[in-house]
């Protein structure tokens, strides 16, 4: 089996909600860590984990960050990690995968799909063979139990409940 080790140096994770029903915000983490399994380097039969630090999220306004660790979102200190653990990595093509697994927001574990591009292997100046890969999904918050809002005097509501996330991440090839 082969283990991928995260370059935390060049990978992100982020997500995207409608603010106001106008317009995104957007945001990271920037705390995490992701394990790759790849049984020999057929990523068919690899396997993903996924541990993300709620308290490390940042969308470059610290008055919402704290609202979005306080107990209307994240409760970063009572569910201080969102995980991930894959349960299938499917071959669309030679560059596309569909990655299934399981999704656990502070009590609540659900199913989701997350498209992957797989960017191949390269060899970085230092000799080092690095693996990239951009990823991509959805998911309503209120299915995790994430259900603030506000009502907006023009109608609709402050938060989209449909959260988009992706990431953009490089593994150093073991």
């Amino acid at each position: 089996m082969s283990n991928w080790i995260l370059d935390k140096d060049h990978s992100e994770v982020e997500f995207r909600v409608k603010h106001m029903m106008i317009s995104n915000i957007k945001g990271q983490f920037q705390e995490f860590d992701i394990t790759l399994n790849v049984p020999n380097n057929d990523l068919t039969n690899a396997s993903a984990e996924a541990v993300i630090n709620t308290a490390s999220v940042d969308t470059k306004n610290s008055q919402r960050d704290d609202h979005l660790r306080n107990a209307d979102f994240f409760d970063s200190e009572k569910f201080p990690k969102i995980t991930f653990k894959s349960t299938k990595f499917e071959k669309v093509d030679d560059e596309d995968y569909k990655l299934t697994g399981d999704l656990t927001i502070q009590d609540t574990t659900k199913s989701i799909v997350l498209n992957v591009e797989y960017g191949g292997i390269a060899a970085d100046p230092w000799g080092n063979q690095k693996a990239g890969f951009s990823f991509n999904g959805k998911i309503k918050r209120s299915e995790f139990g994430l259900t603030w809002n506000a009502a907006l005097e023009t109608g609709g509501v402050m938060v989209s409940d449909e959260v988009r996330i992706n990431g953009e991440i490089q593994f150093v090839v073991k």
